[in-house]
């Protein structure tokens, strides 16, 4: 299974905002063409993004960023002291850029609405 359909997936269960997932694909995708993805972190990658995304556009309350990393880690079976530790490393990454314009959101945000 790819992991952008787990990504959406995951996002579903924890009722993420399609526009949350768009920008976690966006995400994911400057990663993959930075060249930062490989078969160890491709994981954390998109748990991470998936993360940021749901800190950044939406009001998750805390207990629901806990619920989120919860199932994070299940799903992705990976440590969330991993998952936190590279929630940096993909900031770094990203230049802090975490705010994107509407251009890069938008057609993910159709695909996924459409979709549903």
């Amino acid at each position: 299974p790819s992991l952008k359909r787990e990504m959406r997936n995951l996002s579903e269960e924890c009722n993420l905002e399609p526009v949350t997932v768009s920008m976690a694909y966006v995400y994911f995708e400057k990663l993959v063409l930075q060249g930062k993805l490989n078969k160890q972190n491709r994981k954390l990658c998109a748990g991470a993004c998936v993360l940021l995304a749901a800190k950044i556009s939406s009001d998750l309350r805390k207990h629901e960023v806990k619920h989120l990393i919860d199932k994070l880690e299940e799903r992705f079976r990976f440590n969330r002291r991993d998952l936190i530790g590279f929630e940096f490393t993909v900031l770094v990454a990203l230049e802090l850029a975490l705010y994107l314009p509407e251009n890069q959101v938008l057609p993910h945000y159709r695909r996924l609405t459409q979709q549903s």
